[in-house]
Protein backbone atom coordinates (compact mmCIF):
# COMPACT_ATOMS: atom_id res chain seq x y z
CA UNK A 1 0.00 0.00 0.00
CA UNK A 2 1.09 3.56 -0.58
CA UNK A 3 2.97 5.46 2.07
CA UNK A 4 1.57 8.81 3.14
CA UNK A 5 2.39 11.58 0.69
CA UNK A 6 3.73 9.24 -2.00
CA UNK A 7 2.42 8.85 -5.54
CA UNK A 8 1.40 5.17 -5.97
CA UNK A 9 2.54 5.28 -9.60
CA UNK A 10 5.96 6.92 -9.30
CA UNK A 11 6.76 6.93 -5.57
CA UNK A 12 7.33 10.71 -5.66
CA UNK A 13 5.91 13.35 -3.34
CA UNK A 14 2.13 13.68 -3.49
CA UNK A 15 -0.89 14.51 -1.36
CA UNK A 16 -2.83 11.34 -0.54
CA UNK A 17 -6.16 10.92 1.20
CA UNK A 18 -8.08 7.81 2.07
CA UNK A 19 -11.42 7.44 0.34
CA UNK A 20 -14.76 6.10 1.44
CA UNK A 21 -14.27 3.66 -1.41
CA UNK A 22 -11.65 0.92 -1.56
CA UNK A 23 -8.85 3.14 -2.78
CA UNK A 24 -6.90 6.37 -2.40
CA UNK A 25 -7.33 9.90 -3.73
CA UNK A 26 -4.01 11.30 -4.92
CA UNK A 27 -2.77 14.71 -6.06
CA UNK A 28 0.60 14.10 -7.71
CA UNK A 29 2.59 16.59 -9.85
CA UNK A 30 4.51 13.62 -11.31
CA UNK A 31 1.21 12.13 -12.52
CA UNK A 32 0.01 15.52 -13.76
CA UNK A 33 -2.58 16.18 -11.04
CA UNK A 34 -5.40 14.41 -9.25
CA UNK A 35 -6.49 10.80 -9.64
CA UNK A 36 -8.15 7.96 -7.72
CA UNK A 37 -6.54 4.52 -7.58
CA UNK A 38 -8.17 1.36 -6.29
CA UNK A 39 -6.34 -0.79 -3.75
CA UNK A 40 -6.05 -3.65 -6.25
CA UNK A 41 -4.58 -1.34 -8.89
CA UNK A 42 -2.19 0.09 -6.30
CA UNK A 43 -0.85 -3.39 -5.57
CA UNK A 44 -0.51 -4.11 -9.29
CA UNK A 45 1.50 -0.90 -9.80
CA UNK A 46 4.38 -2.59 -8.01
CA UNK A 47 4.75 -4.97 -10.95
CA UNK A 48 4.73 -2.37 -13.73
CA UNK A 49 7.75 -0.98 -15.54
CA UNK A 50 8.50 2.69 -16.15
CA UNK A 51 7.30 2.51 -19.77
CA UNK A 52 3.83 1.40 -18.61
CA UNK A 53 3.83 4.07 -15.91
CA UNK A 54 4.58 6.71 -18.55
CA UNK A 55 1.72 5.48 -20.75
CA UNK A 56 -0.61 5.44 -17.73
CA UNK A 57 0.44 9.00 -16.86
CA UNK A 58 -0.23 10.08 -20.45
CA UNK A 59 -3.73 8.57 -20.13
CA UNK A 60 -4.31 10.55 -16.92
CA UNK A 61 -3.25 13.80 -18.59
CA UNK A 62 -5.52 13.06 -21.57
CA UNK A 63 -8.47 12.37 -19.28
CA UNK A 64 -8.05 15.70 -17.52
CA UNK A 65 -7.82 17.47 -20.86
CA UNK A 66 -11.18 15.86 -21.69
CA UNK A 67 -12.67 17.43 -18.57
CA UNK A 68 -12.34 14.52 -16.10
CA UNK A 69 -10.90 16.31 -13.07
CA UNK A 70 -10.10 13.13 -11.13
CA UNK A 71 -9.62 10.08 -13.41
CA UNK A 72 -9.94 6.65 -11.82
CA UNK A 73 -7.32 3.90 -12.11
CA UNK A 74 -8.60 0.35 -11.76
CA UNK A 75 -6.66 -2.87 -12.41
CA UNK A 76 -8.14 -2.98 -15.92
CA UNK A 77 -6.81 0.55 -16.54
CA UNK A 78 -3.27 -0.69 -15.97
CA UNK A 79 -3.85 -3.59 -18.36
CA UNK A 80 -5.03 -1.14 -21.00
CA UNK A 81 -2.01 1.12 -20.35
CA UNK A 82 0.29 -1.82 -21.08
CA UNK A 83 -1.37 -2.24 -24.48
CA UNK A 84 -1.53 1.46 -25.25
CA UNK A 85 0.61 2.82 -28.06
CA UNK A 86 3.43 5.06 -26.77
CA UNK A 87 3.20 8.64 -27.93
CA UNK A 88 5.20 9.53 -31.02
CA UNK A 89 7.84 12.24 -30.64
CA UNK A 90 5.75 14.85 -32.43
CA UNK A 91 2.78 14.07 -30.16
CA UNK A 92 4.98 14.51 -27.09
CA UNK A 93 6.23 17.83 -28.48
CA UNK A 94 2.62 18.93 -28.99
CA UNK A 95 1.89 18.09 -25.36
CA UNK A 96 4.86 20.20 -24.29
CA UNK A 97 3.25 23.13 -26.10
CA UNK A 98 -0.08 22.40 -24.39
CA UNK A 99 1.64 22.42 -21.00
CA UNK A 100 3.39 25.72 -21.71
CA UNK A 101 0.03 27.24 -22.66
CA UNK A 102 -1.43 26.27 -19.27
CA UNK A 103 1.48 28.09 -17.59
CA UNK A 104 1.52 31.18 -19.84
CA UNK A 105 -1.12 33.62 -18.68
CA UNK A 106 0.54 36.38 -20.70
CA UNK A 107 2.15 36.40 -24.12
CA UNK A 108 5.89 36.12 -23.69
CA UNK A 109 5.65 34.39 -20.29
CA UNK A 110 8.70 32.24 -19.47
CA UNK A 111 8.48 28.79 -17.91
CA UNK A 112 11.60 27.66 -16.06
CA UNK A 113 12.76 24.18 -15.18
CA UNK A 114 16.01 22.66 -13.98
CA UNK A 115 18.01 19.68 -15.22
CA UNK A 116 17.76 17.86 -11.90
CA UNK A 117 17.76 14.20 -10.97
CA UNK A 118 14.14 13.02 -11.04
CA UNK A 119 14.11 12.06 -7.37
CA UNK A 120 14.85 15.69 -6.46
CA UNK A 121 12.81 17.36 -9.17
CA UNK A 122 10.52 20.22 -8.27
CA UNK A 123 6.88 20.51 -9.28
CA UNK A 124 7.54 22.03 -12.72
CA UNK A 125 9.91 19.21 -13.67
CA UNK A 126 7.43 16.59 -12.51
CA UNK A 127 4.59 18.19 -14.46
CA UNK A 128 6.73 18.39 -17.61
CA UNK A 129 7.57 14.71 -17.30
CA UNK A 130 3.88 13.86 -16.92
CA UNK A 131 2.60 15.97 -19.81
CA UNK A 132 5.26 14.80 -22.28
CA UNK A 133 5.18 11.08 -21.42
CA UNK A 134 8.84 11.24 -20.36
CA UNK A 135 10.77 9.15 -17.90
CA UNK A 136 13.86 11.37 -17.65
CA UNK A 137 14.23 15.15 -17.72
CA UNK A 138 16.74 14.73 -20.56
CA UNK A 139 13.79 13.68 -22.74
CA UNK A 140 12.02 16.95 -21.94
CA UNK A 141 15.14 18.89 -22.94
CA UNK A 142 15.25 17.01 -26.26
CA UNK A 143 11.59 17.82 -26.88
CA UNK A 144 12.28 21.48 -26.06
CA UNK A 145 15.07 21.48 -28.65
CA UNK A 146 12.70 19.91 -31.19
CA UNK A 147 10.12 22.65 -30.55
CA UNK A 148 12.80 25.33 -30.80
CA UNK A 149 13.93 23.98 -34.19
CA UNK A 150 10.31 24.23 -35.37
CA UNK A 151 10.29 27.85 -34.09
CA UNK A 152 7.39 26.99 -31.76
CA UNK A 153 9.30 27.97 -28.62
CA UNK A 154 12.35 29.92 -27.58
CA UNK A 155 14.64 27.68 -25.51
CA UNK A 156 17.48 29.12 -23.40
CA UNK A 157 19.80 27.07 -21.20
CA UNK A 158 22.00 28.79 -18.59
CA UNK A 159 24.59 27.10 -16.42
CA UNK A 160 24.18 27.98 -12.75
CA UNK A 161 27.20 29.26 -10.86
CA UNK A 162 28.19 28.64 -7.28
CA UNK A 163 27.63 25.45 -5.33
CA UNK A 164 24.93 24.19 -7.67
CA UNK A 165 26.04 23.11 -11.13
CA UNK A 166 22.55 22.53 -12.47
CA UNK A 167 21.32 24.10 -15.68
CA UNK A 168 18.31 26.43 -15.80
CA UNK A 169 16.13 25.92 -18.87
CA UNK A 170 13.73 28.66 -19.95
CA UNK A 171 10.90 28.08 -22.43
CA UNK A 172 8.70 30.72 -24.04
CA UNK A 173 5.91 30.10 -26.55
CA UNK A 174 6.50 31.96 -29.81
CA UNK A 175 3.79 33.03 -32.30
CA UNK A 176 4.33 29.90 -34.48
CA UNK A 177 3.79 27.86 -31.30
CA UNK A 178 0.44 29.52 -30.70
CA UNK A 179 -0.41 28.86 -34.36
CA UNK A 180 0.49 25.19 -33.87
CA UNK A 181 -1.78 25.04 -30.81
CA UNK A 182 -4.63 26.59 -32.79
CA UNK A 183 -4.10 23.89 -35.42
CA UNK A 184 -4.20 21.20 -32.73
CA UNK A 185 -7.42 22.65 -31.32
CA UNK A 186 -9.07 21.91 -34.64
CA UNK A 187 -9.29 23.63 -37.99
CA UNK A 188 -13.05 24.15 -37.50
CA UNK A 189 -12.83 26.01 -34.20
CA UNK A 190 -15.21 28.71 -35.49
CA UNK A 191 -17.89 26.19 -36.51
CA UNK A 192 -21.22 25.99 -34.69
CA UNK A 193 -21.82 22.45 -35.97
CA UNK A 194 -21.42 19.11 -34.19
CA UNK A 195 -21.33 15.87 -36.17
CA UNK A 196 -23.05 12.81 -34.68
CA UNK A 197 -21.84 9.27 -35.47
CA UNK A 198 -24.13 6.56 -34.14
CA UNK A 199 -26.24 3.48 -34.87
CA UNK A 200 -29.10 4.45 -37.21
CA UNK A 201 -31.76 2.22 -35.69
CA UNK A 202 -35.30 3.05 -34.60
CA UNK A 203 -34.43 1.93 -31.07
CA UNK A 204 -31.97 4.86 -30.90
CA UNK A 205 -34.37 7.59 -32.02
CA UNK A 206 -35.23 8.66 -28.50
CA UNK A 207 -31.56 8.67 -27.45
CA UNK A 208 -30.70 10.90 -30.39
CA UNK A 209 -33.62 13.34 -30.24
CA UNK A 210 -34.02 13.67 -26.46
CA UNK A 211 -30.41 12.93 -25.52
CA UNK A 212 -27.63 13.69 -28.01
CA UNK A 213 -29.28 16.33 -30.21
CA UNK A 214 -30.87 18.06 -27.23
CA UNK A 215 -27.52 18.17 -25.37
CA UNK A 216 -25.73 19.63 -28.38
CA UNK A 217 -28.41 22.32 -28.68
CA UNK A 218 -28.25 23.01 -24.93
CA UNK A 219 -24.50 23.67 -25.29
CA UNK A 220 -25.09 26.10 -28.16
CA UNK A 221 -24.32 24.04 -31.26
CA UNK A 222 -26.21 22.61 -34.24
CA UNK A 223 -26.32 18.78 -34.45
CA UNK A 224 -25.73 17.17 -37.85
CA UNK A 225 -26.45 13.50 -38.57
CA UNK A 226 -25.75 12.39 -42.12
CA UNK A 227 -29.05 10.50 -42.55
CA UNK A 228 -30.91 13.71 -41.77
CA UNK A 229 -29.15 15.86 -44.35
CA UNK A 230 -30.04 16.23 -48.01
CA UNK A 231 -27.11 15.71 -50.36
CA UNK A 232 -26.25 14.70 -53.93
CA UNK A 233 -22.69 13.58 -53.28
CA UNK A 234 -21.36 10.10 -52.60
CA UNK A 235 -22.23 9.33 -48.97
CA UNK A 236 -18.61 8.75 -47.79
CA UNK A 237 -17.49 12.05 -49.30
CA UNK A 238 -20.36 13.85 -47.62
CA UNK A 239 -19.52 12.33 -44.25
CA UNK A 240 -15.88 13.46 -44.49
CA UNK A 241 -16.93 16.94 -45.60
CA UNK A 242 -19.37 17.33 -42.70
CA UNK A 243 -16.82 16.10 -40.15
CA UNK A 244 -14.30 18.65 -41.46
CA UNK A 245 -16.93 21.40 -41.11
CA UNK A 246 -17.69 20.43 -37.49
CA UNK A 247 -16.35 21.89 -34.25
CA UNK A 248 -16.47 18.45 -32.60
CA UNK A 249 -17.89 14.95 -33.06
CA UNK A 250 -20.12 12.84 -30.81
CA UNK A 251 -19.48 9.11 -31.27
CA UNK A 252 -22.02 6.79 -29.66
CA UNK A 253 -20.86 3.17 -29.66
CA UNK A 254 -24.16 1.52 -28.73
CA UNK A 255 -24.71 -1.56 -30.91
CA UNK A 256 -27.32 -4.26 -31.37
CA UNK A 257 -27.17 -7.99 -32.00
CA UNK A 258 -25.78 -7.43 -35.51
CA UNK A 259 -22.47 -6.28 -34.05
CA UNK A 260 -20.22 -3.22 -33.89
CA UNK A 261 -21.01 -0.14 -35.96
CA UNK A 262 -17.94 0.09 -38.16
CA UNK A 263 -18.93 3.50 -39.48
CA UNK A 264 -18.84 5.01 -35.97
CA UNK A 265 -15.28 3.75 -35.40
CA UNK A 266 -14.23 5.05 -38.82
CA UNK A 267 -15.76 8.50 -38.31
CA UNK A 268 -14.29 8.90 -34.81
CA UNK A 269 -10.89 7.80 -36.09
CA UNK A 270 -11.04 10.20 -39.02
CA UNK A 271 -11.87 13.13 -36.72
CA UNK A 272 -8.74 12.43 -34.67
CA UNK A 273 -6.56 13.03 -37.75
CA UNK A 274 -7.27 16.79 -38.06
CA UNK A 275 -7.54 17.05 -34.24
CA UNK A 276 -11.30 17.53 -34.17
CA UNK A 277 -12.38 16.72 -30.59
CA UNK A 278 -14.38 13.51 -30.13
CA UNK A 279 -16.72 12.84 -27.21
CA UNK A 280 -17.45 9.15 -26.65
CA UNK A 281 -20.80 7.84 -25.39
CA UNK A 282 -22.35 4.38 -25.04
CA UNK A 283 -25.48 2.83 -23.56
CA UNK A 284 -24.62 0.94 -20.39
CA UNK A 285 -25.69 -2.51 -21.61
CA UNK A 286 -23.46 -2.22 -24.72
CA UNK A 287 -20.28 -0.91 -23.05
CA UNK A 288 -18.76 -4.36 -22.71
CA UNK A 289 -18.88 -4.78 -26.49
CA UNK A 290 -16.82 -1.65 -27.21
CA UNK A 291 -13.49 -2.48 -28.87
CA UNK A 292 -10.55 -2.31 -26.45
CA UNK A 293 -8.68 0.17 -28.71
CA UNK A 294 -11.30 2.84 -27.93
CA UNK A 295 -12.07 1.72 -24.38
CA UNK A 296 -9.13 3.84 -23.18
CA UNK A 297 -11.24 6.95 -23.85
CA UNK A 298 -13.61 8.18 -21.20
CA UNK A 299 -17.13 7.27 -22.35
CA UNK A 300 -20.29 8.87 -21.04
CA UNK A 301 -22.14 5.72 -20.04
CA UNK A 302 -25.90 6.29 -20.11
CA UNK A 303 -29.13 4.47 -19.36
CA UNK A 304 -31.86 7.02 -20.11
CA UNK A 305 -32.03 9.82 -22.67
CA UNK A 306 -32.54 12.46 -19.98
CA UNK A 307 -29.35 11.44 -18.18
CA UNK A 308 -27.45 11.41 -21.47
CA UNK A 309 -28.68 14.91 -22.29
CA UNK A 310 -27.57 16.42 -18.99
CA UNK A 311 -24.15 14.77 -18.82
CA UNK A 312 -23.32 15.30 -22.49
CA UNK A 313 -24.24 18.99 -22.37
CA UNK A 314 -21.99 19.41 -19.33
CA UNK A 315 -19.11 17.59 -21.05
CA UNK A 316 -19.41 19.73 -24.20
CA UNK A 317 -19.44 22.97 -22.22
CA UNK A 318 -16.51 21.86 -20.05
CA UNK A 319 -14.23 20.52 -22.79
CA UNK A 320 -15.25 22.37 -25.97
CA UNK A 321 -16.85 25.51 -24.56
CA UNK A 322 -20.32 26.94 -25.09
CA UNK A 323 -21.31 27.47 -28.71
CA UNK A 324 -22.66 30.63 -30.39
CA UNK A 325 -26.25 29.36 -30.19
CA UNK A 326 -26.14 29.03 -26.40
CA UNK A 327 -29.07 30.70 -24.64
CA UNK A 328 -27.54 33.19 -22.22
Amino acid sequence: MTSDNKCPIWGTSADTQTSGRDGVNVDSPRAGGRYFISRTAEVNMGRTDDATKARLTTWLVDQRRLGIECPEIMSTTIDEAERRRPLAVHERADNLLRYLRTKSDLLGAVVKFYALDNSKAAEAEHELLAWTGSRQISEVITLAEYCAQEAWVEHRATERTGASKNTIHELMLRPPGYARLAELDGASSASDQAFVAMWFDNSMNDAYEKGIAAAIADAGYQPVRIDGKEHNNKIDDEIIAEIRRSRFLIADFTQGETGARGGVYYEAGFAHGPNIPVIFTCREDALGKVHFDTRQYNHIVWKASEDLRERLAQRISATIGDGPKKNR
